[in-house]
């Protein structure tokens, strides 16, 4: 095990690791989470920070603007009390909220014991600077410059690029902000909400300096609940990637979409870096890396 130095700076934590062989990690997390989703589970297992540390990364973890520790602003908003249970199961693919009750998909790898359930709602956080409970009016351009920020603080540290992962909402200023930065190494995208059309500004930013990315979904897409609206959302949020990756290997680039049930990795839902295998998909991960990225 690594020797860790651990630094926190505000809507920042670093943990640097002293025998680092492979390249920085900046991780952004999604919608109605914070930083704490990255860096442990539901159950109390291990979050991806502290396996890709001991994979030989330094990882560097952000709250987004509005969020988390990072929630003082000047911009006015209107935080919603109203409970989101079932919006949270059946949108993210978990299973169903009914009558109190967590009730999973078939071969689910959610943590479904009451203490977890607990725990996970628990790591839900409100966005201080938004009116719309549904993420409508998302800063992207803000948050963008925040993760660019933050990147290129990395590589003043460490003076190399970053591989940038990041999840859900946490997609869209992933891809902008290679409009801000010269130094992001990679993007890994879990789950994004889409991904740019080629005749976008954040296309050609990822595409002009060449980065490698990979986008990586879970299981119930295919497979889901077709009574379910969120079923077809995540159907046509996945082809968007595809297209993407289809237009950028096509201008030259390195891109793949990940389907984890054709990989024989199954059960996984929205969150799969706090699943039952979230260690199985941090080992697919890395080794995308290493054949991947320089």
């Amino acid at each position: 095990m690594a020797v860790i130095r651990r630094q926190i700076h505000g809507r920042k934590i670093l943990f640097l690791n002293k025998e680092e062989t492979g390249l920085p990690m900046v991780f952004l997390h999604g919608y109605g989470q914070s930083r704490m989703g990255w860096m442990t589970t539901p159950d109390g297992r291990e979050g991806w920070s502290d396996m890709f540390l001991r994979k030989g990364h330094s990882v560097f973890l952000i709250d987004e603007p509005h969020r988390g520790e990072a929630g003082a602003t000047s911009v006015s908003g209107d935080i919603s009390t109203k409970t989101l249970d079932q919006r949270w199961y059946t949108q993210f693919r978990i299973g169903r909220w009914e009558n109190g009750q967590s009730v999973v998909n078939e071969g689910s790898q959610f943590p479904n014991d009451e203490n977890s359930i607990d725990q996970f709602f628990r790591q839900m956080t409100p966005d201080t600077g938004m009116t719309s409970d549904m993420g409508g009016d998302f800063d992207n351009e803000t948050v963008a410059k925040a993760v660019a920020a933050t990147i290129d603080e990395v590589y003043e540290r460490t003076g190399k690029n970053s591989i940038l992962v990041t999840h859900s909402q946490g997609g869209g200023p992933g891809w902008s902000a290679a409009n801000y930065t010269e130094h992001i190494a990679a993007i890994i995208a879990i789950e994004p909400g889409g991904a740019p059309a080629a005749d976008t500004d954040d296309f050609k930013a990822v595409a002009e300096k060449n980065i490698p990315i990979t986008m990586y979904f879970g299981d119930y897409i295919d497979n889901g609940d077709e009574t379910l609206q969120a079923s077809g959302m995540w159907q046509m949020m996945r082809q968007a990637c595809y297209d993407f990756a289809d237009a950028y290997t096509a201008e030259g680039g390195n891109c793949t979409v990940v389907d984890l049930p054709k990989e024989g990795i199954t059960g996984n839902d929205h969150f799969m870096f706090q699943d039952l295998n979230n260690d199985v998909i941090a080992d697919h991960i890395e080794n995308w890396i290493e054949k991947n990225v320089e």
